[in-house]
This record gives C-alpha cells, structure tokens and sequence, in this order.
C-alpha cells in the first residue's frame, strides 16, 4: 500500500493499467492536437524563424522557473542576452541557464532523435550548474507548504535508473497512444520518479518539449506550457498526486491536455501579435526612415530579440561599425527603440515587441 512517507520504489512502470482512452480523453485529444497544429503552421508563417528562436523559448523558461519560485523579469532576461556584463541577479542567471538546457536538448534531439536518461542528466546538470548525475543519496521527500510529507521518492540508484529505462522504452515504442496522451504519462512518470535532487519539475518540462518536436508536433520549444501551470498550479499538483494515491489518470490527463490546447492558443495569438508588429515596422520604417538606413534584414534583426547592438548589426553583414551604430541611432529617433546605457556598452531595446512578450501589448 501507498505510504507518503516510505520511498514509492513500488511505482509501477508505463503504460499503466487504466482506461487512457475514454470519450472524455478522445476528446480532449482532439481538441488539443488541433490547436497544436494551428499553432505549428502558424509559426511557419514568420519568415525568419530566428524571431521565434530568441523570444518565445524565454517566456517558457521563465514561467517554469517561476514554477520553482526562480522569479525575475522580461526585462532583466533580455537585457542579460544581450549584454556583454555579466553582472545579472543569481535568478536572472538560473532562468537562463534553463534556456540553455532547453536548446541544448533541442540539438540533442535533431542529432539522435531519442530522448535518453543521459540527455535527461545533461539537461538536468545545466540548469542546476552541477556535475551530479542521479540521486544516490536516500532522504529525498517532497512536501507540502505547511510541512507535512507529501511524497517520497523511490530511492536507490539502481532503482531509479531501471524506472527510467522503463520510461524511455515507452517513449519510443509504438503502442498506438495518442502522443499527447502519451506525453502526459510521461510527465508523471518522470515527476513521479524525481531522478534528481532538485531541478526535477524544469528538467520533466523541457522533456514535454523536446518529446512534441520529436513526435513532430511542433518545429521548434516555442509552448509556453508552463504558463498554464503557473496558473494552475495547485491543481497541478492535486492531480498528479491523485495519480499517485488512487490511481486517477483521466483527470490528470485531462489537464494536460488542456494545458496545451490553451497554450498552443496562446502562443499562435503571440505569433500573430509578434507578425503583425513586424510587418506595420516594416511600413512605417520604408516611411520614416531614409533609403540608406532602411532595410528589411535590419527590421528583421531588431525583432530577433528585444534588445539590439551595434555588434549584432556587424554580424549580421548589414553595416560596418559605425554606420551600424548610426543605423540603430536613426532608428531609435524613429520611434522604433530606445536605448539604454549597460555597463560600457550601448542596447537598444524594442519597447513594442517587448510589450507583447511581457502581455502589454
């Protein structure tokens, strides 16, 4: 019998015994593949897709680091990208090096096309900077906010290690589940299975990422999932662990499965904001700006990620130095970004676009 409080080395492998298929599920399923595929074509309308690279993988990472209560801003994220300063607070820190998880996974999985125990380590390792790999040592517990035990781990490396071979397996067997279906199994199984001694809940959301480009669901990380579970966190966490106590898989998949139809909404309007936003700068700057300095590679650029400098116009072959730092001046005077003095070095930042990924705009 379940017992919070002794380590769960009981878990039971995937796929579990329940109906994962009921009409509710059926539903559901549709539903949410449905809106992934809108948001995957939507995103193929943005002609450089570095616009969706640089931006949106952010807002995924900050809300699942504010899942942890790992907390900073848009703002401080964006600006430490782009400056050279390495003077950003240990949080603004941590949510980048969870972006720095996310794509090195993502190169990962273009590479090898498997999710793997050791990739799971990798990604594990640099969001935490840590050279530690499963957890060894016994005492891990979970628990609630007043205390009381929730849930305790099963323990053993060996024992952790057979758990997720069973989980990769499943992963990559053909079983005819539907894949979000799937992936929310896989979710709780590696929730439920807590390889590590911290970072486990952003190491399991990067996971659901890279599994849907892996299953071609999406191109690229561009979901904010975490967004819903940042809003709905407390049912998050009543229903995985109504998975573990009485076995209730429907409502947890349920959630799941809503979580990315709502999200897969959010992001395509996100998108299309961001489009738009591209295509009336184009507009405005063919009139506000002389033929010189204008040039849709230099609009493209300055929404390749809120902040801009001197050195990414160089880079990009537009200009050289000081013609490119004039560019970015001229379009300042425009309206089209402000600019702001980090350390020794000179930022331009798009308020607009900014705006619309912090839900301003």
């Amino acid at each position: 019998m379940f017992n919070r409080k002794k380590p769960y080395n009981e878990l039971p492998g995937l796929p579990p015994k329940a109906d994962l298929e009921t009409k509710e599920i059926l539903k559901a399923a549709i539903q949410a593949n449905r809106s992934l595929a809108q948001l995957k074509g939507i995103a193929l309308t943005i002609p450089n897709q570095s616009i969706l690279i640089n931006t949106l993988p952010l807002q995924e990472a900050l809300s699942s680091s504010e899942i942890e209560n790992v907390i900073t801003t848009n703002d401080k994220l964006y600006e430490a990208m782009a400056s050279s300063a390495n003077n950003s607070d240990p949080q603004t820190k941590e949510v980048l090096r969870y972006r720095e998880a996310l794509w090195e996974g993502y190169k990962e999985l273009q590479a090898r096309k498997l999710l793997t125990t050791n990739l799971y380590i990798r990604i594990y390792q640099k969001i935490m900077e840590t050279n530690a790999g499963i957890r060894v040592t016994p005492g891990t517990k979970i628990f609630y906010s007043r205390g009381k035990v929730a849930y305790t781990p099963p323990e053993g490396e060996k024992v952790i290690l057979n758990k997720l071979r069973n989980m990769e397996e499943f992963i990559h067997a053909d079983n005819e589940l539907d894949d979000l279906i799937k992936m929310a199994l896989i979710h709780y199984q590696f929730e439920a299975i807590h390889p590590f001694t911290d970072g486990n809940g952003r190491t399991g959301r990067i996971i659901n990422l890279l599994y849907l480009i892996m299953k071609g669901q999406l191109d690229l990380p561009i979901l904010y999932l975490s967004k819903y579970i940042i809003e709905n966190k407390n049912e998050y966490y009543k229903r995985l662990q109504n998975v573990t106590e009485i076995n209730q898989w429907q409502p947890w998949i349920l959630y799941i499965l809503h979580a990315i139809k709502e999200t897969a909404e959010f992001t395509s309007a996100k998108i299309v904001q961001i489009k738009n936003l591209v295509d009336r700068t184009t507009e405005e700057a063919k009139k506000k700006l002389q033929a010189r300095v204008y040039s849709k590679e230099l609009v493209e650029l300055i929404f390749e990620q809120p902040y801009c400098k001197t050195e990414y116009v160089v880079k990009a072959g537009i200009a050289k130095r000081q013609t490119a730092a004039d560019y970015l001046k001229d379009f300042e005077k425009a309206g089209f970004l402000t600019s702001k003095k980090v350390g020794k070095e000179m930022l331009y930042f798009n308020h607009r676009l900014l705006n619309i990924l912090s839900n301003k705009g």
